[in-house]
Order: structure tokens, then C-alpha cells, then sequence
């Protein structure tokens, strides 16, 4: 079977369990930025120098495969597929401990640049938040698990402080003080 399918040629496409949907519903909005930010990760791991950095990264991008499942399968017929928990969010709660007390504290507003891996890091903060943004908007109208919003919102957490883990040692450009 050819990927190339050509069954979404009339802007429409399936969600989990064969329901055909326009490729512009909420819920492929909502599913569709968690799969681009998993991608922007893929590609901040290509940059990222810190071991225990890629370390978790690997393990987030497993997390958005099991987010996508889920929102891919809401007000589907589908409810065998794998559930982001509570363990997953005190996973990501705990790294960010682990990680903010190896970094300085924070007084000012730190411009999204650096090396190559904060960088792409930054970006994939950015696209966290959009995401985490459309999956609210989803919830409008869905059964939303709340641990899903929980989870996006300490990751664009998360990904902040392994941008500034990865510019540690470097000058980090500060902006405005507060």
C-alpha cells in the first residue's frame, strides 16, 4: 500500500478509526501542531549537546506520539489507545526541578537565541504553546483528558530551561528586567 493514498485530495482526512473529518476540524488542528512540535524537537535533538537533555527529549517525543493518539481518537468509537497520565507529568515536573537548580535564577527576560541547539529548542517552545493553545480550543468542544494541557504546559516549560541548560557557560542576552 502506497502512502500516497490520495483519499484527502477533497480536504478531508480520517481520524482514528475511519471517520472522516475536514483537514481543518479542531481536532486535526490540535493533533496536527503536537506532531509539527514533535518534529521541531526531532530536530532540536540534531543540535542539543547535553546528554540528560536528549535523554528526555527522546522520551517527550514518545509522550506527543500517545497525545496525538488521544486527540486523533476523540468522539471516535476508539478507546483502547494509550492515555497521557499523571506519571508523565511528574516526569516532566521533575526534570524541570532537576534542571532549574543547575541554572541561575532568573531576574530578566531571556531573548530566545544562543547556539544552535537553545535555538531550536526556543522554537520548539513556541510551537508548544500554540499547540497547547489548540488543544484548548479543542476542549470547547471535546472531552479533553486534562493532563494533556497540564503536560503542554510544563513542557513549554521544560523546553525554556533546556534552552537556557544548553546556552549555560555562553552569554545568555537578557532583555527587559523585571
Amino acid at each position: 500500500m502506497s502512502i500516497a493514498t490520495k483519499t484527502g485530495d477533497k480536504g478531508e482526512t480520517s481520524l482514528l478509526g475511519g471517520t472522516r473529518v475536514s483537514k481543518y476540524d479542531i481536532r486535526i488542528e490540535a493533533y496536527g501542531t503536537v506532531d509539527e512540535l514533535n518534529a521541531a524537537i526531532g530536530v532540536a535533538l540534531c543540535y542539543v549537546e547535553s546528554p540528560g537533555v536528549k535523554d528526555t527529549l527522546y522520551q517527550i517525543q514518545h509522550d506527543l506520539f500517545t497525545i496525538g493518539a488521544e486527540l486523533a481518537a476523540l468522539a471516535t468509537q476508539i478507546s483502547k489507545t494509550p492515555k497521557i497520565t499523571e506519571k508523565h507529568l511528574n516526569n516532566v515536573e521533575q526534570a524541570i526541578e532537576r534542571v532549574e537548580s543547575m541554572l541561575p535564577k532568573q531576574t530578566e527576560f531571556i531573548l530566545p537565541k544562543g547556539t544552535k541547539g537553545a535555538t531550536q529548542l526556543h522554537l520548539a517552545r513556541t510551537i508548544c504553546r500554540r499547540a497547547e493553545r489548540k488543544v484548548v480550543a479543542c476542549k470547547e468542544h471535546y472531552a479533553i483528558n486534562p493532563d494533556i494541557v497540564k503536560y503542554l504546559n510544563r513542557l513549554s516549560d521544560l523546553l525554556f530551561l533546556f534552552a537556557r541548560k544548553e546556552n549555560q557557560g555562553k552569554d545568555e542576552e537578557k532583555g527587559v528586567r523585571y
